[in-house]
């Protein structure tokens, strides 16, 4: 159920201040110590920040795909580091068992990764699956009541910092791609799960990502993920959440879009050369206003196709286009930043070539550009043949 104008407001008003008056200022120590502050995650447990997409019957706020986007753009206006540390909990890390858990799978989990007390995490990607995930190898034998799990998971987000995993595990060993996969809910304390250290990435320090192995990894039957009515349904289950993954994505490169266009035109104002600020020169407002542009058909796109999800439309294609648009266009806008910062855009004390290798992720994980355009480009066929 969609928050009230004024509660909406306020959660937008109260996020805004969080962003401004809390996180920003420490985005230079998160980035050069690689860990968000305590303190700092202890008050996103306060705000509910971890619960955002959570039904309110199990603790959460239960915000729509529309509210959800817009409380994300505000979120995207500081380094997305921070909005990592909630991110899975809201999206990947949770949906899956919002759509697709037994009930008894929801009472247990959900209230807890509400609160933030539970970390989730999406472990599907492989060392040879990551965009053909239907090639995954990682295997889940039956063995008396329950089920033995073998396997690597790579690049897995916030999995130093889980309790729990989404592991998706071939149950069928006959069945060649998408089919013949289920997902399992597995506790981070289940003997057989080894971590790997934390990987060193271009940019978002203090979003941790590491590989996650699971060795005769035993776990009962009740960890299936829907229960038996969903064995060898678990990419279904995986698609699902990966419709809202991808506008959350793209509402955070928004986000980001927006303070780095804020950040510009700020420099530019105050920034001469010539006797004059720089915001008067031509070639610099036509930076300035491309990117405005560019962030405002995202901002459009984004909102559109979440209140068509809202409404029950299938978005598939539409999350693909906004995943697609946006993620290419925070890129180019954080190319315009450094050029319109000149060689202050460069620099680590501005913080400019930050966002400029942190924004550079949001167009490879939960698909990449070429997987979305591959993507669109099927339905646009489906569609037209009938």
């Amino acid at each position: 159920m969609a928050l009230d104008a004024t509660t909406l407001d306020a959660l937008l008003d109260t996020i805004r201040r969080f962003v401004d008056e809390r996180l920003r200022p420490l985005e230079s120590l998160v980035a050069r110590e690689d860990r968000i502050p305590e303190e700092i995650v202890a008050q996103m447990r306060e705000l509910g920040l971890f619960g955002m997409t959570i039904p309110e019957e199990y603790g959460g706020l239960g915000l729509s795909t529309e509210e959800e986007c817009r409380a994300v753009m505000e979120l995207g206006r500081t380094s997305p580091a921070f909005r990592s540390v909630i991110g899975t909990n809201n999206g990947i890390g949770s949906q899956g068992l919002v759509m697709d858990g037994t009930p008894e799978q929801k009472s247990r989990y959900l209230p807890k990764m509400a609160t933030g007390e539970i970390i989730g995490s999406f472990a599907l990607t492989e060392p040879e699956a990551g965009s053909d995930a239907g090639s995954l190898t990682t295997s889940a034998r039956s063995r008396g009541n329950g089920f033995v799990i073998n396997g690597t998971k790579r690049y897995i987000t916030n999995a130093p910092q889980a309790q729990l995993f989404t592991v998706f595990a071939r149950t069928d060993p006959e069945t060649s791609g998408a089919r013949g996969v289920s997902a399992f809910l597995v506790d981070a304390s289940t003997k057989g799960i080894s971590l790997g250290p934390s990987n060193r990435k271009m940019g978002q320090q203090g979003a941790h990502v590491c590989d996650v192995v699971f060795d005769e990894c035993y776990v009962p039957e009740s960890a299936l993920l829907g229960g038996r009515a969903n064995l060898n349904k678990g990419f279904q289950t995986a698609m699902k959440t990966l419709d809202r993954g991808r506008l959350h994505i793209a509402a955070l490169a928004v986000g980001c879009a927006d303070r780095l266009i804020e950040d510009s035109v700020r420099y530019a104002i105050e920034r001469k050369q010539f006797g004059e600020p720089i915001a008067q020169f031509q070639l610099i407002q036509a930076m300035l206003a491309d990117s405005r542009t560019e962030a405002y058909a995202s901002r459009c796109m984004v909102l559109d196709a979440a209140k068509r999800r809202d409404v029950g439309e299938t978005v598939t294609m539409l999350a693909s286009c906004c995943k697609l648009f946006a993620s290419e266009m925070v890129g180019r806008v954080a190319d315009r930043a450094v050029q319109i910062f000149g060689g202050a855009g460069y620099m680590e004390e501005y913080g400019i070539e930050r966002f400029y290798r942190d924004v550079r992720l949001f167009r490879i994980y939960e698909g990449t550009s070429q997987i979305q355009q591959t993507l669109i480009a099927r339905q646009m066929v489906r569609d037209a043949r009938g």
